[in-house]
């Protein structure tokens, strides 16, 4: 059973955490691997440049999207093709993050917990539910 009196904030903290997280990859991809490093990293994959200049504003927009709780459930849905993708790529480095050049369970993991907050909504304290037409549906007690 869902407490209805904590979900919001359970889909809050989960929209906080995924947001964030989108952030600090995109801007890692920006200041750490530079956005010529990340077009060339992409290449090499056998993807064009422009895939990698795109994944980049997705996550950078994507996340403050999130953070500020603004179409929360299309902007996670709408990311989880590039969690996906990131998936492809560890797929043969192994099992565990921790693993030479990262495996996959991180960006599996992070695709299911966009699903998760597609299915949440915004939660507690999204700017979205203040430019909502109708009032945001409330859970009720089983």
């Amino acid at each position: 059973m869902v407490d209805p009196r904590t979900a919001p904030y359970a889909a809050l903290l989960l929209r906080l955490a995924l947001g964030t997280m989108f952030v600090a990859h995109a801007l890692l991809k920006v200041f750490v691997f530079t956005l010529p490093g990340t077009v060339q990293f992409f290449e090499s994959l056998g993807l064009p440049a422009a895939l990698a200049y795109a994944t980049v504003a997705a996550e950078l927009a994507g996340g403050v999207l999130l953070i500020l709780g603004i179409g929360t459930r299309w902007v996670a849905v709408a990311l989880i093709p590039f969690l996906l993708g990131a998936t492809w790529v560890h797929l043969g480095n192994g099992w565990l993050f921790s693993a030479p050049k990262g495996g996959w369970e991180y960006p599996v993991f992070l695709t299911i917990a966009a699903a998760a907050q597609a299915l949440l909504g915004d939660g507690a304290f999204a700017l979205g539910n203040r430019f909502a037409s109708r009032p945001a549906v409330r859970l009720q007690a089983a």
